[in-house]
């Protein structure tokens, strides 16, 4: 097997809590090595505690962990080659895998990890339980195919000194879901006014390019104008809804509007995951919706910036106007693929890694910008929720742990993923902006794929 960006084994100092985790699953006499892909941190301290985690269980157990860290998009890329050639590692540990999981599991590509996260099962949220456990087309039941770690939400990033400038202030920000979005435009508006004629206000992930992030903005807006049951728990697509498709048909409308309103970046049509972020730290707009706390953790080393200038809300009403608006999360963590050589220390590796004391360590040493499966962990440590040293964190935390939340829908149905794929959002975005299309019949249009994608997966 090629290495591919291989870093060496961090054999640091040990932390006091080593000596405090459970005794090893598997005896030193036995001891072997797992080969283990680990997706480059969007911070230093993400792959930081990564590595130290490595160096507690290789203290613990006996085995080793060989280690290959790789930046997201390239272990991506390498994670979809080497699962359709065969020549696998024994791990993979993906931030957001979503891409991934739900068809290789059912493709019968992956392990089976439910004796991994069985016993730890009744402390995951139930969000990170739906993104863990996918439909095998093989063996035709769901398992967990991933063990689940980490979390993140998708919350409101501002920059508040731009806000003031305009001569407004973030409590004047309405608390509906549209509402948010429309107070940026008069923001916009007054910036301009006093010179700063390339601002805009909002970073719009409209792209038809993708990964990630237009298909999470999008699936944010169809909840919030009440089209969550687009696909129910039990894989169905309910296209045929009416409510689902006047919520697909406002959340199109609003947002090709803020666009052909010019209060969207051109060039937001062509962006990757990266580029919304690259921009909002230019100012080139001066609010972005945008997952984990990545535009804030960037610019930890601007203090001024980081403490007084930046902020971060969570999500409001939806645009009923009374319901607490849902945060739809996914799950990462580590998924074993079939043809891996070393199965067992594999698992007995997430064994150790799913430990609560373990989760907590690992992820506060990663700045928080992910935060634990296990609720609980985030609501008993007082560093989850203090804002006296970090103002964003509170507000993240909030929205992904003590408010609602609600599973990804490729969860439900591993078409939901070939249709991200396919970024058919952004080319419905497109075929309103550039090619003169009604929202309403660039959603039938869109739907009209769904239901194509979705008729080709079968559960019987």
């Amino acid at each position: 097997m090629a290495n591919i960006g291989r870093r060496p084994l961090f054999h640091g100092a040990l932390g006091a809590a080593a000596g405090l985790l459970a005794r090893p699953y598997i005896a030193r006499a036995q001891a072997k090595t797992a080969v283990v892909w680990q997706n480059q941190g969007f911070v230093r301290q993400e792959d930081e505690a990564f590595k130290k985690t490595v160096a507690d269980y290789e203290k613990a157990s006996g085995n080793k962990i060989d280690l290959s860290v790789m930046p997201f998009m390239a272990l991506n890329q390498k994670a979809i080659s080497v699962l359709t050639s065969g020549d696998v590692p024994d791990l993979m540990y993906f931030d957001a895998p979503s891409a991934i999981l739900a068809q290789n599991a059912w493709d019968d590509k992956l392990v089976d990890v439910s004796d991994v996260v069985e016993p730890h099962k009744s402390q995951m949220s139930e969000s990170a339980l739906l993104n863990s456990t996918f439909y095998n087309k093989a063996t035709k039941t769901r398992s967990f195919y991933l063990v689940p770690i980490k979390q993140a939400a998708t919350p409101f990033h501002f920059w508040n000194d731009l806000v003031e400038k305009a001569g407004f202030k973030a409590s004047d920000m309405p608390n509906t879901w549209n509402g948010v979005w429309e107070f940026f435009k008069p923001v916009q508006t007054e910036l301009r006014k006093k010179g700063m004629r390339k601002i805009y206000g909002l970073g719009l992930q409209i792209t038809t390019v993708g990964p990630n992030d237009g298909n999470n903005l999008f699936a944010h807006f169809l909840i919030a104008n009440g089209g969550k049951d687009i696909v129910t728990p039990d894989g169905k697509l309910h296209t045929d809804n009416p409510q689902v498709r006047e919520a697909a048909i406002k959340s199109v409308e609003f947002m090709t509007g803020l666009y052909k309103d010019g209060f969207v970046p051109p060039e937001a049509l062509s962006w990757n995951d990266a580029d919304d972020n690259n921009a909002y730290h230019e100012k080139l707009f001066v609010m972005n919706f945008d997952g984990t706390l990545s535009p804030e953790l960037a610019w930890m080393s601007h203090e001024k910036e980081y403490y007084q200038e930046m902020r971060v809300r969570s999500l409001p009403l939806m645009n009923d106007g009374k319901t607490q608006m849902i945060c739809q999360v996914g799950a990462g963590g580590g998924f074993i693929p079939k043809g891996a050589k070393n199965v067992d220390v594999a698992k007995d590796f997430m064994r150790f890694f799913i430990q609560p004391q373990v989760i907590n360590e690992n992820l506060k040493s990663g700045l928080g910008r992910w935060f634990p499966s296990m609720p609980q962990i985030a609501k008993d440590d007082p560093w989850w929720l203090d804002d006296s040293k970090d103002p964003h964190r509170k507000p993240y935390i909030t929205e992904g742990v003590l408010q609602p939340t609600m599973a990804q829908w490729l969860g439900f149905n591993p078409a939901w993923g070939l249709c991200n794929a396919e970024q058919l959002w952004g080319r419905a975005h497109a075929d309103v902006i550039k090619g003169g299309m009604k929202p309403a019949d660039a959603v039938d249009k869109a739907f009209k794929r769904f239901e194509e994608i979705f008729a080709k997966v079968s559960f019987s």
